[in-house]
């Protein structure tokens, strides 16, 4: 898996940095029912894993997938909103991921606390 492991937030959600297709299995066998991508498609670069590449290997596993690309910074409240409705009506465990594990994190606090 890649350099950040999981790290939890709550009950339902983990956050970790960027997944690439060949972690998806591990996340699995860890016992993750659900992938939410936070990453826009590119932002990386080219090197970047696509959303379809990221949806079809957690298929693969047997994984729900969501993606909510969410840019790195300004996130709204209808952003938060929805991420935190996602989390909540996915199968849990949920990981979620961005380039660092951080936005996704504050996405979600941010529509869990409303504000």
């Amino acid at each position: 898996m890649n350099a950040f492991s999981p790290d939890p937030i709550d009950q339902a959600l983990c956050v970790t940095a960027q997944v690439q297709p060949d972690d998806v299995p591990a996340l699995a066998t860890a016992g993750f029912r659900s992938i939410v991508n936070n990453r826009p498609d590119y932002e990386g670069g080219a090197g970047q894993p696509t959303s379809a590449q990221l949806e079809d290997a957690a298929r693969k596993a047997g994984l729900e997938y969501r993606y909510l690309p969410v840019p790195p910074t300004g996130h709204t409240e209808e952003q938060a909103r929805n991420m935190a409705s996602v989390v909540d009506d996915l199968p849990k465990p949920v990981v979620a991921f961005c380039r660092t594990g951080r936005r996704s994190a504050a996405l979600y606090r941010m529509g869990k606390s409303g504000t």
